[in-house]
């Protein structure tokens, strides 16, 4: 965390010294060092002004002229704007040159003898090829700054988007469980009181699961699979002989974070749709562990007049964990739904990579 403040920083700052410190070393000192010719100290005058200006040209641009009229889509403003900025800079340069008489001193720098004659406007091409240069070092900066920007708010936003969805997804699916949990806790209170007792201990006990383990972003996979066998066990108590329930889950158990109350709603749908009090039915659930990927099966048998589906109003609990899916583990789950095996039964496949 300290280093990723530093480099926002510093960092930036540190490259702008570094790219003036380059310049000035090219204005002031390259020519000096390659060469034996005694420059007139007028020249280094010339110089730290030229300087100046290219700074001020510089941050002119990046700070002003691009944020307020290139961003702003005023592309011709701005391009006026540029123009009058070299304008400006070839004009004092000029003054600079022809007030000091730089090309006359410069000739007889070069041409001690006094051969040759001086060129009055030899400085304007490499004036204009710098100009150039700092003008479009200072948009491509800002622009990459701006891109940048851009896409902080983005991942921000989107961030800010997941979180509030995934709010609302859970808010849905825990109401979507505890009514339907209560209305079997208020049919056992009319058939069996102790029964009912064990009941309420076993919501209380889901119930503190819920308010507590689901407020951070995971909870560990052992306390996930005894919330979910808890959940099987009080649904057992209203069942009858001719409802098979199993639940294999992986021993011994390799813990990792995951998402709290994902696996609940495929449970839950089994014992939704898959319970008949007329006809024999079944429920297997079997979880397994390979190595950083979790491996959810649930059976149930096919009821016609309750056949479950994903894109179906019934299926709220699963629509929603379909999407929690895709926004908690993207690309790292893959979810096969089958709505009539061989076996006549339906059939849910999970493979969650919790790496």
């Amino acid at each position: 965390m300290a280093v990723t403040l530093f480099s926002r920083r510093y960092v930036p700052l540190l490259i702008h010294v570094l790219g003036w410190f380059l310049m000035g070393y090219l204005l002031f000192f390259y020519q000096s060092f390659n060469s034996d010719i005694q420059f007139p100290r007028l020249f280094w005058v010339r110089q730290c002004i030229f300087f100046g200006l290219m700074v001020g040209t510089f941050y002119l641009n990046s700070q002003r002229l691009v944020p307020r009229l290139l961003l702003q889509g005023r592309t011709s403003h701005y391009i006026l704007s540029l123009l009058a900025v070299i304008i400006v800079v070839i004009v004092l340069v000029g003054c600079v040159e022809f007030g000091f008489d730089l090309s006359t001193k410069m000739h007889l720098a070069f041409h001690p003898d006094g051969k040759g004659k001086p060129k009055p406007y030899g400085w304007v091409q490499p004036t204009l090829f710098t100009i150039f240069l700092v003008l479009g070092i200072s948009t491509s900066i800002a622009m990459l700054l701006k891109w940048q920007d851009d896409a902080n708010l983005r991942t921000a936003l989107e961030q800010a988007k997941t979180t509030s969805e995934l709010s609302f997804l859970k808010a849905q699916i825990n109401p979507h469980f505890f009514f339907n949990t209560l209305n079997n806790i208020y049919a056992l209170t009319l058939i069996d009181t102790e029964t009912a007792r064990e009941a309420i201990h076993r919501l209380s006990r889901m119930m503190r699961y819920v308010l507590y383990e689901t407020q951070s972003g995971t909870t560990l996979l052992s306390k996930e699979l005894s919330f979910v066998s808890d959940y099987i066990q009080l649904m057992q108590l209203r069942l009858t002989d001719k409802v098979s329930v199993t639940l294999n889950t992986p021993s011994p158990l390799y813990d990792q974070p995951i998402a709290p109350m994902l696996l609940l709603p495929f449970v839950e749908n089994a014992f939704k749709h898959g319970v008949s009090a007329l006809h024999p039915s079944r429920i297997h659930i079997a979880i397994q562990q390979q190595q950083n990927k979790l491996l959810l099966d649930v059976h149930n048998t096919v009821f016609v007049e309750k056949t479950p589906s994903l894109e179906a109003g019934n299926g709220i609990g699963l629509t929603n964990t379909r999407r929690r899916l895709d926004l908690l583990y993207p690309d790292q789950y893959a979810l096969q739904i089958n709505e009539h095996t061989q076996a006549g039964e339906y059939h849910v496949h999970l493979t969650l990579d919790l790496s």
